[in-house]
């Protein structure tokens, strides 16, 4: 049997504590290990009325009280770290006030005792109507479906309500993901969604009946509506690459760029459209890029400091090395093409790699590369603006130590023995805004019209509206 506990957090909540405590079901009681009453520093005796209810009762109670208020998720990390270091493997989330039903708890448990899931959230708005039989105020029944529906849009989920506080996790979960880091406020119910999202948690809900009676509310409704909206914004971003991306903790920073219109499809593309050939891919990654060139009767020899899950199986053959210095000679030499997909930017010297680049080809090979564009108008914006810091992803992530324009690239090129045989500007990845959400945006009216105007831009002015520019180069003779 799992180790279940239940966190009671409680302020200023004397008056309905021992009647929420009283409205456990009889029947559940021999099932908890553990019962925590969690008392946020209340100014009036809801510590003692614990304290009194502990004396008198079989459940196996603990009451503790807050040395200073922390907030209702500050209170919340403290039961979390609590049922943590006491071994539970569930935790179930109930209020002082009554607002939620004790009554239900046996359904709140038992998809998480069946491993069915590792977070159970009680929703009011299962039960069609029920949330306003209840007595939920409308303006408060309004609110918490409009910010729903657009909580669900941004992260691409499909929960009839975000805004409960009955909940329970997998203790288990609790430890995967960084709640530490959430906000001390009524916003951490929303962040702790967010993070069980990320981490690829599954989330299950119950119906639960609603119930509004006499307690006091201590939620500012704007300022509430205004943090979770941000958060879930601040997430997408963090997933499509932009801002420092710690909300997309289980996210890899590379991942292989979806798309006809990407500079992956269109190096892709260059290559299938050429007999199968031996191709050595610098950076590989976990070589998504490499299988797809396998389609195509292509021999494909990878290269990166590590080797990544998977990576083998998707490639020819496999070497480990550190490209900060050079290709090793045990790549060999004689490729039709050497690859240097979105890698160049990573590296010191990369006019270095592009001469042990053109070392390796054999005769009538090339060199294909994509780097990302400084001179588009996003970084010069950024710039501008004084707001220049680095990214997760893109133009400027925050691993790149090289920065080029379509000029000083091809400058760099030459000084390793290359001409440009061919050029392509590539623009905005409009895919990437799908990241961790709905997969239908770009696809969409309004993506499909940021898509030619970002290739109208191209046309009349590429150094301002290129994202990346691709090359194909070859040896210089002599």
């Amino acid at each position: 049997m799992k180790r279940i506990g239940i966190i009671v957090v409680a302020y200023n909540a004397a008056s309905t504590l021992a009647q929420v405590l009283d409205r456990i079901p009889r029947e559940v009681v021999p099932r908890i290990d553990r019962v925590l009453v969690s008392d946020d520093a209340s100014t009036d005796s809801t510590y003692l009325v614990g304290l009194g209810y502990q004396q008198l009762s079989d459940l196996p109670l603990t009451v503790i009280t807050q040395p200073q208020n922390l907030g209702y998720g500050g209170n919340q990390k403290a039961a979390y770290r609590w049922a943590i270091e006491h071994g539970l493997d569930v935790v179930v989330l109930l209020h002082g006030d009554g607002q939620y039903a004790p009554e239900v708890l046996p359904d709140i448990i038992e998809p998480l005792e069946l491993d069915k899931c590792d977070a159970v959230l009680g929703s009011r708005m299962l039960e069609p109507g029920g949330a306003r039989r209840g007595g939920m105020p409308m303006y408060k029944f309004v609110g918490n479906k409009i910010l729903t529906r657009f909580e669900n849009a941004v992260m691409g989920m499909d929960l009839s309500e975000w805004h409960t506080g009955y909940r329970a996790y997998s203790v288990d979960a609790l430890r995967g993901i960084p709640f530490e880091c959430n906000s001390d406020g009524f916003d951490f119910d929303t962040q702790i969604i967010v993070q069980l999202h990320e981490g690829g948690k599954r989330i299950a809900e119950v119906p639960i009946p609603t119930y509004y009676g006499d307690e006091i509310s201590y939620v500012n409704g704007v300022q509430y509506a205004a943090d979770i909206v941000q958060h879930v914004v601040r997430y997408r971003l963090h997933k499509m690459g932009f801002g420092t991306g710690e909300t997309a903790f289980a996210s890899t920073a590379y991942e292989l760029k979806q798309g006809e219109d990407t500079s992956h499809g269109r190096l892709v593309a260059w290559l299938a459209a050429r007999q199968p050939c031996r191709v050595l891919d610098l950076g590989c990654s976990d070589g998504k890029l490499a299988q797809e060139l396998r389609t195509h009767g292509h021999e494909v020899v990878g290269v990166d400091v590590a080797e990544h899950a998977d990576a083998c199986a998707r490639l020819d053959r496999f070497v480990a090395a550190d490209l900060e210095h050079g290709i090793p000679p045990e790549v060999g030499d004689g490729y039709d093409v050497v690859l240097a997909a979105d890698v160049l930017e990573h590296v010191r010297w990369p006019e270095r790699l592009l001469g042990d680049a053109r070392r390796c080809l054999g005769p009538g090979g090339s060199v294909m590369a994509s780097v990302p564009n400084f001179g588009h108008w996003y970084p010069r914006a950024r710039v501008v603006s004084g707001r220049f810091d680095y990214d997760r992803r893109g133009i400027l992530d925050r691993d790149h130590i090289r920065f080029f324009t379509r000029k000083s690239f091809e400058r760099l090129a030459r000084s390793a023995g290359l001409s440009v045989r061919r050029r392509e500007a590539i623009g905005l990845p409009i895919e990437v805004v799908d990241r961790g959400g709905e997969s239908t945006s770009a696809h969409s009216g309004l993506g499909r019209s940021a898509k030619r105007l970002d290739r109208a831009g191209i046309t009349l002015c590429p150094t301002l509206f290129a994202y990346q520019y691709l090359f194909e180069f070859e040896p210089v003779p002599g």
